[in-house]
């Protein structure tokens, strides 16, 4: 499974973007939960800040820097990344090779019965 994940997140293709892109703003709200109930508390009893945007802070003239807050957001999109895969992409792929499985019986009994006739056929014109 986590191959096939790699796969999904390398490939890129259309119909799955899509689906992330809609499933990924449905579940954005649970895993912005999940972030700031499971995750930020934890990562605050590791490094002693509630989140990683603030874990390191460059200060500059203009203000601040803080390299964490893409270490959060990285975070977030493979929540996201992963509950798209795990609930949608894995079911459908699923059903999509059990429709295939089904197809390809149903194309091997076709062959069958046309074999079948084909010899019947051959059999009666030899006599």
């Amino acid at each position: 499974m986590i191959q096939g994940f790699r796969d999904f997140i390398a490939r890129g293709s259309a119909l799955e973007l899509a689906v992330g892109v809609v499933i990924g703003a449905a579940f954005g709200a649970v895993i912005e939960a999940i972030t700031d109930k499971v995750l930020n508390p934890l990562i605050g009893a590791i490094f002693g800040q509630p989140d990683l945007d603030r874990i390191v802070v460059i200060s500059t003239r203009g203000g601040e820097i803080l390299p964490g807050a893409i270490l959060t957001a990285l975070i977030n999109f493979l929540l996201v990344a992963a509950a798209v895969y795990f609930i949608v992409v894995v079911p459908v792929n699923k059903l999509a090779s059990l429709r295939k499985h089904d197809d390809e019986e149903e194309v091997a009994e076709d062959v069958a019965l046309l074999t079948e006739i084909r010899d019947l056929l051959a059999k009666d014109a030899a006599q």
